[in-house]
């Protein structure tokens, strides 16, 4: 009989960091400690693992503030190749916490539906590897006992003893060692020595994606989709600036999301760079720059600008980016 498997992938980050003092959170190397050996220093793994072998994969080996299209592209043909094996039961991603969200949304959006609802479940830490008190480990034994809980499904993520869906993790503080949150939505769980609580559904009916995006393997790059923020004083010079680099460049400009003020507000001078934009063919979406809450109709629906309800902008610019791509 086949032995079930966790699979651990790994792509960096400060949790794979080195500093040359344990005293220093900061001043470190990310992605230097190899996802096999981040495994070999956890204590107590045998015992999470409910009998289930342990296996790694090394993708990528990147500070998280680099992360790119062609390493998502391996993550998510990794991930498809492994929950479709009868053998995995889920699979863990070591990453870096700055753009740990958007790879968790992406994946949220290209892999629902892959693997009968395999957990797949992303961590991380914020003090590196040779720290004097690293968080790495035990947030990967956190992940590890959330991806073989039995009610875990879809795509999570798991840090300082919260556990979050995909759709609501974000970033919320540069240097605590609980750095995530779930802004409105809160927390789907904890894990408290060994157990998960849960005080949510895994995937709540609202969270789920509408469809699942076909990613084009074949996509070296991805369509181009910028932001720009609205704040006092903004006009239209960034937005202009991008429409007439766009034509001469070699990746063309194909949307435009707007951080915007409150409930997704422009001023007046960006509204107009903005519907000019869209007239050329450019995709405009809207978001807001706010840590919490959604833009909730908009006078700007109106020139046909997209909103994403509930979605910051650096996720909405994930979700633009796989709908041009179908």
């Amino acid at each position: 009989m086949t032995s079930r498997k966790v699979v651990v992938l790994g792509t960096g980050g400060t949790i794979a960091g080195r500093a040359s003092s344990g005293s220093d959170n900061v001043g470190y190397k990310a992605g230097e400690v190899s996802v096999a050996d981040l495994l070999g220093a956890v204590p107590g793994m045998s015992d999470r693992l409910q009998g289930c072998d342990l296996v790694s994969e090394q993708i990528a080996q990147i500070d998280s503030k680099d992360m790119e299209w062609s390493v998502w592209l391996a993550l998510q043909q990794a991930c498809v190749k492994h929950l479709s094996d009868q053998s995995v039961a889920a699979i863990v991603i070591t990453h870096g916490t700055d753009t740990l969200e958007e790879t968790a949304f992406f994946l949220h959006l290209c892999l629902s539906g892959v693997g009968r609802g395999k957990p797949v479940v992303l961590t991380c830490a914020m003090r590196p590897a040779t720290a004097l008190t690293p968080d790495g480990p035990q947030n990967i034994l956190d992940a590890v006992t959330v991806a073989l809980d039995s009610r875990s499904t879809g795509v999570l993520a798991v840090c300082a003893g919260a556990v979050h869906a995909a759709q609501h993790v974000q970033k919320a503080h540069t240097y605590r060692v609980d750095a995530f949150d779930s802004g409105d939505a809160g927390p789907l769980a904890w894990v408290e020595e060994g157990r998960v609580r849960w005080c949510q559904s895994p995937l709540p009916a609202e969270g789920k994606p509408k469809s699942v995006f076909a990613v084009d393997t074949g996509a070296v790059q991805a369509p181009r989709v910028e932001i720009v923020m609205n704040y006092a004083g903004a006009g239209d010079s960034l937005v202009n600036a991008l429409c007439a680099a766009s034509a001469a460049a070699t990746s063309p400009l194909k949307g435009i999301v707007v951080a915007g003020t409150g409930n997704g507000t422009v001023n007046a001078s960006m509204q107009s760079a903005l519907e000019h934009a869209a007239a050329s063919g450019i995709q405009i979406a809207l978001a807001s720059r706010c840590s919490k809450g959604g833009v909730v109709r908009s006078g700007a629906l109106s020139q046909g600008f997209r909103t994403y309800p509930g979605l910051s902008a650096v996720k909405a610019r994930v979700q633009l980016i796989l709908e041009l791509m179908t």
